[in-house]
């Protein structure tokens, strides 16, 4: 049978790929690179532009973002035109689930196409030698891909199962939801997803950062193991810092643009 797996970010299809292998099993894997749980979705299936402009404002990197989502956009039509089974791997994250959703959206019409293999919080402690006890350790419970290592995921292999019709127009259904609300960002709350802000983000920076100066490094670092009904990436949480500084919340001992190697503490008047 042909079969295609599908997850969120790269270390996650890296670990899959070595789960695969493991299992003596060919078979491709995609790796979805965006973080849909951030920044503006509302036409991110018709046009790359507005999440393009929104990467390029978060990251200092060299990477034409354009290209890189419209070589997305491009994959989702081959996904859907094609006749392999498609096996999407997801945790307990917002990007995770929206990347579920986004899959289903695209495969609606297929739907006898689709299936899935859940990662739960209580999989992190599959016994497997090269397991990171470190990762079991998020008081959120909250569950990426990448977080599993190839001999856990070698364990969830014969787990993965055909999506419901139902299910699947349900999940294409939040898909346009949450792309019609359009939020600076996306939570997942009792497996819900729900609109948010960079409020809660910004305070949580503020108040690590304190009235000492502190490494930029290790404010973001903590910050990144805090819940905010997502998973905090590092690019997210140096941007905040950036955004924080720019708005005189933030002083900064350094430049912006190498934020990695400062330090900040927080402004007499925050």
């Amino acid at each position: 049978m042909n079969m295609i797996h599908v997850t969120n970010g790269d270390s996650a299809a890296q670990s899959l790929t070595a789960a695969l292998r493991l299992a003596e099993r060919d078979e491709q894997v995609i790796a979805l690179r965006d973080d849909l749980a951030v920044g503006p979705i509302r036409d991110i299936d018709e046009s790359p532009a507005a999440r393009a402009a929104f990467w390029r404002q978060v990251s200092y990197s060299t990477i034409d973002f354009e290209a890189e989502l419209k070589a997305q956009q491009a994959l989702f039509g081959r996904l859907a035109r094609g006749d392999a089974q498609v096996v999407v791997w997801h945790g307990q994250s917002a990007a995770d689930q929206l990347t579920l959703r986004r899959v289903a959206y695209h495969l609606r019409n297929a739907p006898q196409r689709l299936n899935e293999a859940k990662l739960t919080f209580d999989d992190l402690a599959i016994a497997a030698a090269d397991a990171q006890p470190e990762r079991v350790g998020r008081t959120d419970r909250a569950t990426a891909v990448g977080m599993f290592s190839p001999k856990q995921l070698l364990a969830k292999l014969p787990s993965a199962a055909p999506i419901s019709v139902l299910r699947i127009s349900r999940l294409a259904l939040e898909w346009q939801e949450a792309k019609h609300s359009n939020a600076e960002t996306r939570r997942l709350r009792d497996n819900m997803l729900v609109s948010g802000t960079w409020i809660d983000v910004d305070e949580a920076l503020l108040e690590l950062a304190t009235a000492e100066w502190r490494p930029a490094r290790r404010i973001a670092g903590e910050a990144m193991g805090q819940s905010f009904d997502f998973l905090l990436s590092d690019s997210i949480a140096f941007w905040r810092c950036r955004e924080l500084v720019a708005a005189g919340r933030l002083k900064i001992r350094g430049t912006p643009s190498e934020i990695v190697d400062a330090e900040l503490r927080r402004s007499s008047h925050t």
